[in-house]
Order: structure tokens, then C-alpha cells, then sequence
């Protein structure tokens, strides 16, 4: 396939769709590092080998689970052009969005109740790490819910129609990234 070829709103949607994706590739990549480096610490003799994650992190997987399926939603609706429906169910993405981030920092405050910081004289290297890692993916939810908020408001101004989703695409591709970026982080904590 010549990528050259077909009208210009084509060669816009691949040009949008190729950055993403190298978008995701180097987040990837960042977070490869991140786990590598927790896996070449692990050797370390002040490693902590019997810490169990927080619950709310489990609980926060299931919500972000939940919100890729909204996610789905909305924009099989929005193929349907139930427009009022599709923007209820991005709405409800968004506020799966919120009780995640908040689930989080139940987490860090789990954490923190049982003694380990990320930094100072009671910090410890796993600890940091799984504070790093998961902060890090934090900021990137942030961005995905800001990038929810224009396919949002995109969507309340009739943006969005079956032939038209490009934005909504986009914005779906990289929230189901995260999604699977934080059901990786949790097994590769759960299991290593």
C-alpha cells in the first residue's frame, strides 16, 4: 500500500494515526526500561521481597478495565449515531477515569500506611520503584483524560458521525493503551 496515495483527509488520519503510535512505541519503551531496571534491583540485598500490593491497586485495574468498555461503547454508538448515548457513556469513561486516579492514591496512602515512602530514611528500592512506575502511569491517565475531555466536548458539538471518528479513535487507541499498560504493570508486579 502506498501510504502516498488517496485523498488528503486519508493521508491526515494515517499521519495521525502513525504518531500515535510512535507515541505509544517510546512509552513503551520507557516503561520496558522501568521494569527492567525493577528486575535488575531485585538482586540487591535490601530488596523487599514480601511486600503485597495495595488492594485499591486491584481495585483501580477493574475500573480501568470498565473504562475501556465505555470507551467501546461510546464509539459503537457514535457508528449507530445514537450521539445522546455515546456522549452519556464517554461521560462515564471520564468518571471511571477520576475513581481510578483516586484509587490510586488510595494506594500510595496503602503504602504509606504500612511504613514505606518513596523517598528518605524509610524508603526502600522496591517501594520507589512501584511509586515511580505507578506515578508515571498516572500522568499518563491524565493526559488520556484530557484527551477525553476534547473527544468529549468534540462529541457534544456533533463532531462525530460513522464516517467522521478519526478523534475519537485516536483518543479510544491511547486509553485502551493505558489500560493494558496498567494490566501489565499489575501482573508484572503481582508475579515478580
Amino acid at each position: 500500500m502506498d501510504l502516498t496515495q488517496g485523498t488528503q483527509k486519508e493521508k491526515n488520519a494515517r499521519a495521525k494515526k502513525m504518531m500515535l503510535w510512535f507515541g505509544i512505541v517510546s512509552l513503551l519503551m520507557g516503561f520496558a526500561g522501568w521494569t527492567s531496571a525493577f528486575i535488575v534491583s531485585s538482586s540487591r540485598e535490601d530488596w523487599l521481597n514480601n511486600f503485597q500490593l495495595p488492594t485499591a491497586f486491584f481495585y483501580s485495574t477493574v475500573v480501568l478495565i470498565l473504562s475501556s468498555l465505555t470507551y467501546i461503547q461510546a464509539k459503537r454508538l457514535v457508528n449507530k449515531d445514537a450521539q445522546k448515548a455515546a456522549t452519556s457513556w464517554l461521560y462515564g469513561t471520564l468518571l471511571l477515569g477520576i475513581i481510578f486516579i483516586i484509587l490510586q492514591f488510595t494506594g500510595f496512602n496503602e503504602i504509606i500506611a504500612q511504613g514505606y515512602y518513596f523517598t528518605g530514611p524509610t524508603s526502600n528500592i522496591t517501594m520507589s520503584y512501584i511509586f515511580l512506575i505507578a506515578a508515571v502511569h498516572i500522568v499518563h491517565v491524565i493526559a488520556g483524560m484530557i484527551s477525553l475531555i476534547v473527544v468529549l466536548v468534540r462529541q457534544q458539538k456533533g463532531k462525530y458521525t460513522s464516517d467522521n471518528m478519526l478523534g475519537m479513535e485516536l483518543g479510544a487507541t491511547f486509553w485502551h493503551f493505558l489500560d493494558l499498560l496498567w494490566v501489565y504493570l499489575m501482573l508484572f508486579f503481582y508475579f515478580f
